[in-house]
């Protein structure tokens, strides 16, 4: 069931981050609300668990591959805490 729902997600965010430009600061509703949410914890996780790593990485390549996923979750949290926030 659970992967069930992992393979759901990514269609259910994909539903929510495609609305059209124009439509303006529309609201989104309670579960596209859920799934942000869902999402952003997610990133914020990853984010903390991969910079984690590379403090423990003696190799340098597998310390900065460790800093370079960091920085990208945390990219992908920023990016989505923006969208959140323009359809206040």
């Amino acid at each position: 069931m659970q992967n069930n729902q992992q393979q759901q997600q990514p269609q259910q965010q994909q539903q929510a981050m495609n609305q059209q430009p124009g439509q303006g600061n529309m609201q989104l509703d309670s579960n596209n609300l859920k799934i942000l949410e869902d999402q952003l914890s997610y990133e914020s996780l990853m984010n903390k668990k991969f910079a984690t790593y590379a403090q423990y990485c003696t190799d340098t390549q597998l310390k900065n591959l460790c800093q370079q996923a960091a920085q990208k979750h945390k990219q992908h949290y920023n990016e989505l805490f923006n969208y959140l926030n323009s359809h206040q």
